[in-house]
């Protein structure tokens, strides 16, 4: 299927940067943040969204709680924001929160975890695992039932789902029942030869494989090693006993195979997997063009897979 047409006439629209450059970090924040509406006007509406802090032993850290419904307990999702690593924020996806807080009924804890440039790896994985190991120690406080403890992300949020799902692993800590990647970042260094859709979406869909490494770079110059299965969480040799996973994925993503092949390696581990790429899509597309009813149905989908399980 071709470019879905309304994101077409977006993309075409967008300048032509030179994608061998590393982008300006503050232009490129401030940019995002000025497309954010002011909160009376942030959909849809919901119960209450609350901002608080988590007390987590890498430090104090920024969340956001989006409440569906008044009730007496909620299942749990905790939010990563995408940005490759240097940009985003709990304010440029509070839409992406409001409507898995709205689908899937459950509490959504967003973390506002610190990016690099300014803060070297691995400090904001450390952040959302922190932040994970909180919601489910203050249980009481923020409402949870005790059951439903799930963690998602989209693009550079989904590499910290990966990562954070595999640290509570190896740490013993099996409250996690569900992992939920957005079109993830997921094998960091960033060899064209390695996925065909780094090919076959190189040019033209809005995130372009010339820009992969540039706008990583931050993250990578910090520290981050693309080597370390917690950088590129698809490099873990062994996935088995990792939480059941849904991986969404877009047709005209570059990091689209790297996804999908996650996905098969997780099944061949043992793990239950379903994996959904979007006909028309591109990378982004769960924060960029989410008002498309065809791609609003990602957080209706991801509030089927929540609960059938």
């Amino acid at each position: 299927m071709t470019l879905h047409h309304e994101i077409a006439k977006i993309v075409a629209t967008l300048p032509k940067d030179d994608h061998a450059a590393a982008p300006d970090v503050a232009a490129w924040r401030a940019a995002g943040e000025g497309r954010v509406p002011p909160p009376a006007a942030r959909t849809p509406q919901l119960h209450a969204v609350e901002d608080t802090t988590a007390q987590t032993p890498a430090g104090t850290v920024p969340v956001r709680i989006y409440t569906p419904a008044e009730t007496d307990a909620y299942g749990l999702l905790v939010y990563f924001h995408g940005g490759a690593f240097f940009s985003g924020s709990l304010d440029t996806h509070d839409h992406v929160a409001r409507a898995l807080a709205k689908e899937t009924g459950l509490k959504v804890v967003s973390v506002g975890y610190r990016l690099a440039p300014e803060a070297a790896y691995p400090a904001g994985l450390e952040d959302c695992y922190g932040v994970v190991r909180w919601a489910a120690e203050h249980g009481e406080t923020v409402g949870w039932d005790g059951r439903t403890l799930a963690v998602a992300g989209d693009s550079s949020g989904g590499t910290f789902v990966a990562a954070v799902a595999a640290m509570a692993h190896d740490d013993g800590f099996d409250r996690i029942t569900h992992q939920i990647l957005f079109y993830p970042s997921l094998d960091l260094d960033f060899d064209v030869d390695r996925y065909s859709s780094l090919r076959e979406n190189a040019e033209g869909y809005g995130l372009e494989t010339a820009g992969l490494k540039p706008h990583n770079s931050f993250y990578i110059d910090s520290g981050a090693d693309p080597a370390d299965p917690l950088v590129s969480p698809i490099k873990r040799e062994d996935l088995a006993g990792l939480p059941p996973a849904l991986i969404v994925t877009a047709e005209h993503d570059p990091l689209r195979d790297e996804g999908e092949l996650y996905g098969e390696r997780l099944r061949e581990a043992g793990v239950d997997v379903t994996v959904s790429r979007y006909a028309g899509a591109n990378h982004g597309f769960v924060q960029n063009f989410s008002w498309i009813p065809e791609y609003y149905r990602v957080f209706e989908e991801t509030a089927a897979y929540l609960s059938r399980r």
